[in-house]
C-alpha cells in the first residue's frame, strides 16, 4: 500500500470515528452533509491561503495582509477569482472561525455568512455553474441540529474544532492524502446509508476494475464522462489509471441534487481546477446536456433496472432511434447503453457495470442487444463479476465495455465469467488486487482460458439469438465427484456402530447409578 493510500486509510478513519461521535441520534446519510461539508470548507479556505500566500511571497506579505492593504486588495480579489474561482475573505477563513470559537463570539451564523459569502463571489464569474448551491445541503438552519440557534451553534463549533484537529499539513503531496481519504469517507458512509449508498458511491475496486478497463492502453485522456456520475468516485478514478495520469476534461450528470453537490465537492478536494469539469444535474435518459459532445472515455454504473417515461418522443431521439425500440419502461438500463454509444468518440472506449437481465431479456431489449452487436458494433467484452458487491444490492452484475474502434476484433466478443474470484467480507464481498488484474490481464490478451473466457464469433452470438446470458458462451460447469456407494455404506456403518455403542455405555452408567 502507498504512502498516500496509508496515510489517507488513518485520515478517514478519524474522520469517521468524529462524524460518529457527534451525530448523535441524526441519521448518517444527513450527517455527512456536515462533516464532509466542514471539510470542504476547511480544504478551500487553507488552499486558499497557501495558493495566494505563495503568489504574494516576492511582495512580502500574506494573503491576509493584502486584502487589508486598500492598493493590493482590488488585484488579489482578481488573483483569487481567476486562479480559484472564489474569494474567502479574511474573517471568514477556517482558521477565523476557529478563533471565534475559542474566544467565545462564534455564532453558526458566523459560518452562514461565511459560505454565503465565498458562493457569492463567483456570480458572475466563469466558475460560477461549479460552486452555485454548492453547500445547500449543509443546511445550518436545520432543527435536526438544534431547536434553538444556540444548540445549533454548539453542534457545529463541536464539528469545526474536531476538523481543525485533525494533524494535516496542508502542502501540495498532503492534498492528495486529503483528497483520498475523503472519497474513502464518502465510501464509508455509503456503507453505512445501506441500499441508500448505492446511489452516491460505487465501491472502490469495482470503480479500479471499470477505470482499467476503459483506460486500458492509454497515456492521456482527452475527455472522461460518468453520464450516471453519482458522487464522482468512478470518474475520478479514470486519472489515476492512465499512465500520464492526466484527463484533460471532466463532464458528468447526476440526477440526486444532494449527490451532484457531493460529486463538484470531490472534484475540487482533488484539485481539479473547476475550469476542467462540466456537470449537470439533471436525469440523463429524459435530459441529454451533452448535446453532440463526444467522449474518448466513459465509465459508468446506472442505476438498476430504473423505471423511465418511455415517451414516444424519444423515437426521434438521435440516442435511440436508429434502433426501432425503446426499453421497457421498468427497465431503463440499455437506454443508459445507447445513450454512452451514441456519445462515444471515433476513438471512444467505455466500461459500465449493468444487472445480468440486459444480457437475455426478450422483446424490445433483445431488438436493442441486436443494435448494438450487429447495427453499431460496439460491444467489446462482458463480464461477468461476483454477488453480493455494491451497497444495496446483492445480485452479481457484469461490465460491460464498449468500444468505436474494435482493432480488429469486429467480428467476435470477449466473455468471461469471473463471478468465483473474490475475496469475502462481513457484508459485503470484494475484488482483490489480483482478481482485478486477472480480469484486466485476460482482457487485453483477449485470452481464451477454460471456464474462464471466451471469444465468442458473431455468427455463434446469431445462432443465440443475441442472447449474451455468460454461460451460454464460457462453460463453468464442474462434474460432481463420483461417490463410492459401497465406501460410503462402510462408513454409514461403522458410524452407527459407535453409536450404538456410546449408548450402550451412557445406558451402563446409568445403570451403576440406579437411574
Amino acid at each position: 500500500m502507498s504512502d498516500i493510500s496509508t496515510k489517507s486509510q488513518e485520515l478517514a478513519k478519524q474522520l469517521w470515528a468524529i462524524a460518529n461521535d457527534l451525530r448523535g441520534n441524526m441519521d448518517s446519510s444527513k450527517f455527512k452533509n456536515y462533516i464532509l461539508g466542514t471539510i470542504f470548507y476547511r480544504y478551500l479556505s487553507e488552499r486558499t491561503e497557501k495558493y495566494m500566500d505563495e503568489i504574494l511571497k516576492n511582495d512580502g506579505v500574506t494573503y491576509r495582509e493584502a486584502l487589508a492593504n486598500e492598493e493590493l486588495a482590488e488585484a488579489v480579489y482578481e488573483m483569487s477569482l481567476d486562479h480559484l474561482g472564489y474569494i474567502i475573505e479574511p474573517d471568514k477563513l477556517f482558521n477565523s472561525l476557529v478563533e471565534k470559537i475559542k474566544g467565545g463570539t462564534f455564532s453558526i451564523e458566523d459560518y452562514e455568512k461565511a459560505i454565503n459569502s465565498l458562493v457569492g463571489s463567483t456570480i458572475g464569474q466563469e466558475s460560477e455553474t461549479a460552486f452555485d448551491k454548492l453547500f445547500d445541503d449543509m443546511n445550518l438552519q436545520d432543527k435536526d441540529l438544534g431547536k434553538e440557534v444556540s444548540q445549533r451553534t454548539k453542534l457545529i463549533s463541536k464539528v469545526i474544532n474536531k476538523v481543525y484537529d485533525i494533524d494535516f499539513n496542508f502542502e501540495d503531496a498532503e492534498f492528495d492524502v486529503l483528497g483520498t481519504a475523503y472519497m474513502i469517507l464518502i465510501g464509508l458512509f455509503a456503507s453505512d446509508a445501506g441500499k441508500k449508498g448505492g446511489e452516491f458511491f460505487t465501491p472502490t475496486k469495482m470503480s479500479e476494475l471499470v477505470a482499467r478497463l476503459a483506460t486500458l492502453g492509454l497515456d492521456t485522456v482527452r475527455s472522461a464522462c460518468d453520464p450516471c456520475a453519482g458522487s464522482g468516485s468512478l470518474l475520478l478514478e479514470v486519472k489515476r489509471h492512465c499512465s500520464n495520469r492526466t484527463v484533460n476534461h471532466y463532464y458528468g450528470q447526476e440526477m440526486n441534487g444532494t449527490t451532484y453537490n457531493l460529486m463538484r465537492q470531490n472534484m475540487l478536494m482533488h484539485g481539479v481546477p473547476y475550469e476542467e469539469f462540466t456537470v449537470f444535474n439533471d436525469d440523463t435518459i429524459e435530459y441529454d446536456n451533452f448535446g453532440e459532445t463526444k467522449f474518448q472515455v466513459q465509465v459508468a454504473n446506472p442505476p438498476y433496472s430504473a423505471k423511465w417515461s418511455a415517451d414516444k418522443k424519444f423515437e426521434s431521439d438521435p440516442r435511440f432511434s436508429n434502433c426501432g425500440a425503446l426499453a421497457p419502461k421498468s427497465y431503463a438500463d440499455l437506454m443508459f447503453l445507447e445513450h454512452i454509444a451514441y456519445h462515444l468518440e471515433k476513438d471512444g472506449r467505455a466500461a459500465v457495470l449493468l444487472p445480468h437481465g440486459v444480457l437475455f431479456r426478450g422483446n424490445k431489449e433483445e431488438a436493442i442487444r441486436r443494435y448494438l452487436i450487429e447495427n453499431q458494433n460496439v460491444i467489446d467484452a462482458i463480464i461477468g463479476l461476483p454477488a453480493n458487491c455494491f451497497h444495496g444490492t446483492s445480485i452479481p452484475v457484469c461490465c460491460i465495455v464498449l468500444k468505436k474502434n474494435r482493432n480488429g476484433n469486429s467480428g467476435n466478443i470477449w466473455f468471461c465469467d469471473a463471478s468465483k474470484y473474490y475475496t469475502a467480507g462481513k457484508n459485503m464481498n470484494e475484488l482483490s488486487d489480483e482478481d482485478i488484474d486477472r480480469i484486466v490481464n485476460a482482457y487485453e490478451q483477449r485470452a481464451e482460458i477454460e471456464k474462464f473466457s471466451h471469444i465468442a464469433t458473431l455468427d455463434e452470438i446469431r445462432e443465440n439469438g443475441f442472447n449474451c446470458n455468460i454461460p451460454r458462451y464460457v462453460d463453468t460447469f464442474e462434474e460432481e465427484e463420483q461417490i463410492d456407494i459401497q465406501t460410503v455404506c462402510m462408513e454409514l456403518a461403522d458410524i452407527m456402530a459407535k453409536k450404538q455403542a456410546a449408548i450402550d455405555k451412557v445406558n451402563e452408567t446409568l445403570k451403576l447409578l440406579g437411574l
